[in-house]
């Protein structure tokens, strides 16, 4: 039976102790109902979910769409359950001891100051949680910016505080020198960090700090300070056995960029203190080892080897090598100093057809390219810096341990980026000396260094084919060509490049690389020898697609003395599960769990045999379940959302068509609980492209930007999702031709209204939407969001979100059209919908919102003027600010009632609503308030039984 709740209160706890049992008793006959709005903001998601090291404890947040959630510590041995509210992003100690988390603000708080319009420093903070697992105690702290656990220890939990907002006093301020007022502005003031010892709650406090870091072992902290005068700044480590506090360097400055070695008995940072006193020198590194009393300035703006004016960088990434010989960081052009008396600069922006990128592209990125940095290295023993990436070869890609890394730069090939894609030449770089040598020219999908630094990997969009080249040989060997099998994608239907399955990993030593083709995984020899077929042909004979699953997340290679465990898909089915590969040689896959739903990637203990995963299916909550490696006593330890039994929902599966070409196609046909075949149903198409791989997917209650499937099935519709597939130069055709046998398919079953017949779809597809009603009259009504009307007038836009060229996606990639308009004007032409718009007598609807970065507005207004000059009923929702998808919950709910309004009218013969009767004018807009239909008619917890 459903558990009770004992609660107990205590000053500054909150714990919910529970002995759980996932059975959820129904008293007496229950009738089922739709799933109502107000059911919504309710339905919980789990996040987060973490496992101790032995096992025994599993730890994740439940999260409502909307309110407060809750974190949940649950003894997977003895099934008791501690709570707190509010709590998520848990971390668990190393000896498993205690948990971590924040404490979200009361979501009443949080909406009452937005509502208010306060500013993000005065709105409500986070806090954070320790929880004891072994009495379920919370210690809780205010305000706290956020916090950090030692990887290997669990003695203290450091955590820092949000500023006070102080009161400045203007007179000191009018006083100040006003050159040093400058330099303070830059300056982020410090705040109390706060260290505490997890066992025995005692803590101390530390001032002022901005920035702080663990050693791995949890034996030293580090930290940087910043004070208003700068009389207090400095960087420093305490040592976490008797507390002990040993400054390392101080001055007036920034401290930042902290990172301890593997032991933790050196520390590297990066520091402006010196530009203080000599302006010329900006920002250098800094070293510290625990046989150092201070730490020492070990590159500096005048290192031999240094680029022309180029400096250490504040933004790069500081870490030392695995071994602790080396520290990586980041290097940048000094920039030049602005004349105090410059003239404010013209907004204007000046483009030139020989520019890289185009203007908005560097708008976009022009944050990225202020905080640029180059790799570089500091080799500790030979106290040497060494350059690694530069200007024109801006980008380094560094595998542990390595003596090489792979170079990359796109510079040569930036236009295309404008209408063909990303190419990049590719380099190998000597770790100790900088020296680089190019091995790919204008290289599609880039390459990978072997884990032991052998090899360059790389697949050829040229060759089709997957080569190695040994570091150190001009020589490139191709290692699938030969092979009677292809390694990209069979299925591929846009004009650019086909991707290929990828790589599950090397072997120690770098003997071979396991490669994927769609359905089984082969081992092929860096020489191109021996290449043999890991899991004997079983995946392409029943169409499994096996794929190597990497339990340890720090494992470099694939052992060879050991089994494997393979993530596996039905292709036909959908089913999902995990298979065991055999270490023996020429053993065949073994079937571990293979079930009807959609199975998620395993989360293992570290020292334990213990995997918790989720099972999801359309009409079940992807639950979390345990089991141990052999998946042969799975059990469910969740039960996210009980509530669910009171509402009708439905079921999924897979139909078969054939589109107006004779290609075999499927789609996912959803029926309503209590489906009777004898009846007829009004029928809801949702597309996009291939959706059939979604069939087991659960879909939550919720408002959003597209239809919520469950919704519509609860509410009695049936709803179809087809499989398209395309031809290049005609994807409107090709949408045509694969939508309406789809639906022509499910209507001669008999059980669907052909004259109650809706469609839906967003973005891509939108588009096809519009295309396909100037084609055909099968719609009673559609809802097309953000859809392109005209491509042509698109394809001369620009995607404000990357400030990218929208040129590409038509010759390349989505639009498939696979050329521009001067030499494929007529394809152009007839898969424009806005050229036809004429044929068009469905009732249509859709959303376009003002801020659309993907999809110009512009584009959505075109077609509904199209429709209002020939007088054919069409309405536009445009939500001001608002991007390609609705981002704000409030303008979801509004959207969402007002479709399904449209669809119900149209499609279940509800009444049509003023806003489509009347109109809604620009005064008036916006006061529809449609919250009180997402808010509980009941305050009773359907939890609570």
């Amino acid at each position: 039976m459903r558990p009770t709740r004992s609660r107990r209160s205590m000053a500054g706890l909150f714990t919910v102790f529970v002995v759980a049992a996932l059975t959820v008793p129904i008293a007496g006959a229950q009738t089922k109902r739709p799933v109502p709005y107000d059911a919504y903001d309710g339905w919980r998601s789990i996040q987060d979910a973490k496992l101790s090291r032995d096992g025994t404890w599993l730890v994740y947040a439940l999260a409502p769409e909307e309110g407060d959630g809750e974190l949940v510590a649950r003894n997977l041995k003895t099934g008791a359950e501690f709570r707190h509210a509010r709590g998520k992003s848990p971390v668990v100690t190393a000896d498993g001891a205690f948990v971590v988390f924040t404490i979200a603000p009361p979501h009443a708080d949080v909406e009452r100051a937005k509502k208010a319009k306060k500013k993000p420093e005065d709105q409500p903070k986070n806090g954070m949680g320790i929880m004891s697992l072994a009495s379920g105690q919370v210690f809780t702290a205010d305000r706290v910016k956020s916090f950090s656990v030692p990887e290997e220890s669990s003695r203290e939990v450091a955590y820092l505080l949000e500023p006070v907002k102080e009161k400045t006093d203007a007179k000191k301020d009018d006083e100040a020198d006003e050159s040093s007022k400058k330099k303070e502005k830059k300056k982020e003031p410090g705040t109390d960090l706060i260290v505490r010892n997890l066992s025995s709650g005692a803590s101390s406090t530390i001032a002022s700090v901005v920035e702080y870091v663990w050693s791995k072992d949890g034996a030293r902290l580090a930290y940087g300070t910043s004070t208003k005068s700068g009389d207090g700044d400095g960087a420093f480590v305490r040592q976490s056995e008797g507390g002990a506090i040993r400054p390392l360097v101080k001055g007036r400055g920034h401290y930042k960029g902290f990172a301890f070695d593997e032991a933790g008995r050196q520390l590297a940072f990066v520091t402006d203190r010196d530009a203080y006193a000599q302006p010329a020198s900006p920002f250098a590194l800094y070293t510290w080892s625990t046989g150092e009393q201070a730490a020492a300035a070990v590159v500096t703006r005048a290192t031999s080897g240094m680029p022309d004016g180029f400096a250490v960088s504040e933004h790069g990434d500081v870490s030392f090598s695995k071994d602790g010989n080396a520290v990586l960081f980041g290097t940048a052009p000094v920039p030049e100093p602005e004349p105090e008396d410059a003239p404010e600069p013209v907004k204007v922006d000046i483009w030139n057809y020989k520019d890289a990128l185009l203007q908005p592209m560097q708008k976009v990125r022009a944050d990225e390219e202020r905080k640029r940095s180059y790799r570089a290295t500091y080799l500790v023993k030979d106290r040497r810096f060494v350059q690694l990436a530069t200007s024109d070869m801006p980008d380094l890609h560094v595998t542990e341990g390595a003596p090489v890394a792979i170079g990359e730069s796109d510079l040569p090939y930036e236009p295309l980026i404008s209408w063909d894609g990303s190419y990049s030449d590719i380099y190998v770089v000597d770790m100790k000396t900088g020296a680089k040598t190019r091995v790919l020219e204008k290289s599609y999908f880039g390459a990978t260094l072997s884990p032991g630094a052998g090899y360059v990997l790389w697949y050829s969009d040229t060759d089709h084919a997957w080569f190695a080249r040994k570091v150190g040989s001009d020589r490139a060997v191709n290692l699938t060509g030969a092979l009677d099998v292809k390694f990209e994608d069979e299925t591929w239907d846009t004009p650019n490049q086909p991707r290929p399955y990828g790589v599950a990993g090397w072997r120690d030593g770098d003997t071979a690389v396991l490669l994927y083709d769609r359905y089984d995984i082969w081992e092929v020899k860096p020489d191109g020898s021996g290449a043999h077929m890991l899991t004997q042909g079983v995946g392409r004979r029943q169409h499994l697609e096996f794929r190597y699953e990497r339990l340890d997340r720090d494992e470099r290679t694939i052992p060879t003395g050991r089994p494997l465990l393979l993530r596996t898909t039905d292709d036909r089915t959908k089913a999902s599960g995990f298979y065991r590969l055999a270490a023996a040689a020429n053993a065949a896959p073994e079937k571990l769990l293979m079930v009807d739903k959609m199975v998620g990637a395993p989360i293992k203990a570290k020292n334990a045999d213990v995997l918790v995963f989720s099972e999801q299916r359309f009409d079940e909550f992807p639950d979390l379940w345990v089991s141990d490696g052999t998946f042969a006593n799975a059990r469910r330890v969740t039960d996210a959302n009980p509530q669910q039994s009171q509402y009708s929902w439905g079921t999924a599966e897979l139909v078969n068509y054939v589109n107006a070409d004779g290609k075999p196609l499927r789609a996912i046909l959803y029926k309503p609980e209590g489906f009777d075949p004898s009846k007829q149903y009004p029928l809801m198409v949702y597309i996009y492209e291939e959706l059939t791989s979604g069939l087991h997917r659960y879909h939550a209650p919720a408002p959003g930007t597209s239809i919520n499937i469950t919704r519509y099935v609860s509410h009695g519709y049936v709803v179809l999702e087809p499989d398209i597939v395309y031809e290049t130069g005609y994807p409107g055709e090709s949408a045509l031709k694969c939508v309406i046998p789809a639906v022509q398919s499910v209507v001669a079953k008999g059980f669907v209204d052909p004259k109650r017949i809706g469609i839906q779809g967003h973005s891509w597809g939108g588009y096809q939407i519009t295309y396909l009603i100037t084609h055909t009259d099968m719609f009673r009504a559609v809802e097309a969001g953000a859809s392109v009307a005209n491509m042509i007038s698109a394809y001369g836009g620009i995607r404000w979100g990357t400030g990218m060229s929208r040129a590409f996606q038509y010759e390349k990639t989505q639009s498939r059209i696979g050329g521009p308009p001067w030499t494929s004007t007529l394809q152009f032409i007839e898969n424009s919908p806005i050229f036809w718009v004429e044929r068009v007598h469905t009732p249509y609807l859709t959303i376009h919102n003002d801020a659309d970065t993907a999809v110009p507005w512009y584009q959505g207004i075109e077609f509904f003027n199209a429709m209002r000059r020939l007088g054919k009923e069409a309405y536009m929702f445009v939500y001001n600010g608002e991007e390609h998808g609705l981002r704000q919950r409030d303008n979801q709910k509004h959207w969402t009632v007002h479709m399904d309004e449209f669809f119900d009218h149209y499609l279940q013969g509800a009444p049509e609503p003023e806003w489509m009767t009347k109109g809604v004018p620009y005064l008036e807009r916006g006061k529809r308030d449609v919250s009180p239909l997402f808010e509980k008619k009941s305050t009773t917890d359907s939890r609570q039984r």
